[in-house]
């Protein structure tokens, strides 16, 4: 029969014995003490320590070789101060900021611009095997084992160490990068002395030697963390060269060496946040760049006026816009590149053009108006288009051409009777 239950405890169950791999030893966060002894061998060893380290150097790394007598002279004195730093170490253990301040605070800090983290790196992996390979004359025979595992773990915080001295210049050079870049795209914006700015165009870097075209927009209304790296990764694929600027609610790009300037314009506007996006014409230098600026804000400004503007639109597009919203320079530029040819061109080209746009963009019209064959109009207007580069028989264009001549008229009325009629090519 089965025995009744009772309401004695239950005796908890025995633990199961760990198993340990034979001759292995335990895992210890903590640093074994060191003995007397070890600690006055290793005193007394500092100075050969450091000899054979730096010859190490020399021998093994021939980039150290090729290193200025300074820079030669500070990882010297870094590799040093951290073999004198472990003794202290090996006998107190403390924590990575004290190693990094120790170690690395004698070394300039222009020795993060001319040795890389993975020179620095090699650097330390040389001088640990220095230090190790002498760890059975440093150590007693009980004390070996402590000492090339307090070695490992010193040189595991001097890593980490190094790793965040370049975190930090790296940090730092970011920071004033960014800096001088914003100064380089203020002075742009204002025209600035050529002077002043060439000194900081060689500052950040800038290479490209001509086709510069600055573009404007506004910026995202919550941009991401990454959104200025990812303008930067974009525009990588269409120019050898860009300046990034935000100036509030406005971006900025500064374009150099653009490859293919349709597809580059149409996929960075889309990095631009709501409203019209303009790029100025290219110009042959950065220090010129800031002609492209003001068109472009001009542009910027008056684009509204132009509803069915495209995304993204040249300046030069806008000029009727600028010139009635008050920009000299688009008013320049149309007497320049389209009336002053136009009249030069000579063969009744002015003429046919005004008489086409003011009779309503009539082809018989105007050939009644001037007694000539309807054909004689359509040839005036191909050479209209290929004097000035704009095409009267698009409505677009001829408004573009039409406030040209208004534009014209006024500027040669406005001068003196020598300059009215301009010199034929």
């Amino acid at each position: 029969m089965p025995q009744p239950r009772t309401n004695a405890a239950t005796p908890a169950p025995q633990a199961t014995p760990k198993t340990t791999v034979r001759g292995a030893k335990p895992y210890s966060s903590k640093q074994p003490p060191a003995t007397a002894a070890t600690l006055d061998r290793l005193r007394s060893k500092i100075g050969a320590l450091s000899t054979t380290t730096l010859k190490r150097l020399e021998s093994e790394l021939p980039w150290y070789r090729s290193l200025r007598p300074d820079e030669r002279a500070a990882l010297g004195l870094v590799a040093q101060k951290g073999i004198a730093s472990f003794v202290t170490w090996y006998e107190r253990p403390a924590s990575p900021a004290w190693v990094m301040n120790d170690v690395f605070g004698t070394a300039p800090t222009e020795l993060t611009r001319s040795i890389s983290l993975q020179r620095a790196l090699q650097l330390i992996r040389v001088v640990v095997e220095a230090v190790e390979d002498q760890v059975g004359d440093l150590a007693g025979g009980s004390d070996e084992a402590s000492l090339r595992e307090a070695v490992l773990r010193y040189s595991r915080e001097v890593a980490f160490a190094a790793a965040d001295v370049y975190a930090r210049a790296a940090e730092t050079r970011g920071a004033w990068d960014t800096r001088l870049e914003a100064l380089v795209v203020d002075a742009i914006l204002r025209g600035e002395s050529s002077d002043a700015l060439r000194s900081r165009i060689a500052a950040v870097g800038w290479k490209s030697a001509g086709k510069i075209t600055v573009m404007v927009g506004s910026s995202p209304p919550e941009p991401s963390p990454s959104f200025v790296a990812e303008i930067r990764r974009a525009s990588s694929r269409f120019a050898d060269d860009t300046l990034v600027g935000i100036q509030g609610e406005r971006l900025i790009l500064v374009l150099g060496g653009i490859s293919d300037q349709g597809s580059a314009f149409i996929r960075l506007s889309e990095l631009f946040g709501p409203g019209p996006v303009v790029y100025g014409p290219e110009t042959k230098s950065l220090v010129d760049a800031s002609m492209s600026a003001q068109a472009a804000f001009a542009g910027l400004s008056a684009a509204r006026a132009w509803p069915g503007a495209p995304r993204p639109v040249a300046a030069n597009d806008l000029w009727p816009e600028r010139v009635m919203s008050g920009d000299d320079a688009a008013r320049r530029d149309l007497y320049k590149y389209i009336y002053v040819p136009l009249v030069n061109a000579g063969n009744g080209l002015s003429e046919t053009l005004s008489s086409y746009l003011s009779l309503g963009h009539s082809l018989e019209a105007t050939a009644r108006e001037l007694f000539v064959h309807a054909n004689t109009v359509r040839y005036r207007l191909r050479r209209v288009c290929d004097v000035t580069g704009w095409d009267p028989l698009l409505p677009r264009e001829a408004f573009v051409l039409q406030t040209a001549l208004v534009v014209g008229r006024l500027v040669a009325a406005s001068r003196p009777a020598q300059e009215r009629t301009p010199t034929r090519q």
